[in-house]
């Protein structure tokens, strides 16, 4: 029997070289049964490892019939609707999680954080960035930076001009999944690989990367950076930031937990932990001296602000008098408004 750690049937652009551009995968799968591993593998003839096999209309007839037999009904629908399809097709096996090699790998595992299968740090996605390439995302699709001025003569001919949305590696994960119980204001904000949980609102100003998300449910209106992941019942209110482990070649992972908020303004170089907040207009990084205070609001000590990383409880607010950065003990949690996170 044939075991994989994901597959996808996909669907993508390529330059006029044969080189891929993108790949949207409408049902990924985690660990899928052995049943359909080995359908799909006893078509294709594959012989193991990480593999992104070019597919042809003739192997989209035995391959439904196959997976119909293994009765995996919903991979074997798709593959008859890709036997309709004139644009490049793909199917990625991937036998163990490792670093992807190739774009198809990569907008595989970035189509498994998105359709909530792993969470943010739960697949490999060490050299993402530098395996995929600079796109121009147009309203005709993804376009080779090389053939968009061609492309854009032939649109102004045709009487349609191109419009370019924007020009980056990484497209917007709306135009490829849209989970369930979210609320996303400006669409173009959101990543592909960002990981979006129930009950989770991105408003305008909003900012999710890959590799990065929320919990749900939660309110958004700042910046969560490449590999942060903010826990249940935290907000992010306007203009606020959180440091990414991109950030600077840094390797800690910055994180908050449950029922946290940063101010307006406000951020976070540290990882926090349940029911912190961070005052409006205050940003806290690892080196940060923090005077720690008593329930008397006598000073205890002063550390650096990595010293206070992950524990729970904790307010941080600058006095307004001598601007001194100080920690005191969060009495209260951050208390949602309801009606503002109902998504259905």
């Amino acid at each position: 029997m044939t075991k994989l750690y994901s597959v996808g049937l996909g669907v993508g652009s390529q330059n006029r070289n044969g080189e891929w551009l993108e790949v949207f995968y409408p049902q990924p799968l985690l660990n899928p049964s052995e049943a359909t591993a080995g359908a799909i593998a006893n078509v294709l003839n594959y012989q193991g490892g990480n593999q992104a096999i070019a597919l042809t209309s003739e192997h989209m007839q035995p391959l439904a019939e196959a997976l119909e037999t293994a009765g995996d009904t919903e991979q074997a629908a798709i593959a008859r609707a890709f036997a309709r399809s004139e644009q490049p097709l793909v199917a990625t096996l991937l036998d163990q999680d490792s670093a992807p090699s190739s774009v198809p790998e990569a907008y595989l595992k970035l189509h498994l954080i998105s359709h909530r299968l792993v969470k943010p740090h739960g697949t490999d996605l060490t050299g993402t960035f530098g395996v995929l390439p600079n796109v121009a995302w147009t309203n005709q699709g993804a376009v080779d930076l090389a053939e968009l001025p061609e492309r854009q003569l032939q649109a102004r001919l045709s009487g349609a001009p191109l419009e370019v949305s924007c020009v980056d590696k990484f497209p917007k994960m709306t135009n490829y999944v849209v989970p369930t119980g979210v609320r996303i204001a400006h669409t173009a904000r959101v990543r592909l690989g960002a990981y979006l949980g129930e009950g989770t609102t991105i408003m305008h100003e909003g900012f999710v990367n890959f590799n990065a998300g929320t919990e749900g449910p939660g309110m958004i209106e700042g910046r969560i950076s490449a590999g942060v992941f903010v826990g249940s019942g935290s907000d992010l209110g306007g203009g606020s930031s959180t440091m990414g482990t991109l950030s600077g070649g840094g390797s800690i992972v910055i994180s908050l937990g449950k029922e946290c908020l940063l101010g307006a303004n406000a951020g976070t170089g540290i990882p926090l932990g349940d029911r912190c907040t961070i005052e409006s207009g205050l940003y806290i990084t690892a080196g940060t001296k923090v005077a720690v205070l008593d329930e008397a609001g006598k000073e205890v000590k002063t550390v650096k602000a990595r010293e206070l990383a992950g524990q729970s409880g904790l307010l941080f607010r600058r006095h307004s008098t001598t601007g001194r950065v100080e920690c005191v003990t969060n009495k209260t949690a951050v208390q949602l408004n309801e009606a503002l996170h109902i998504n259905n």
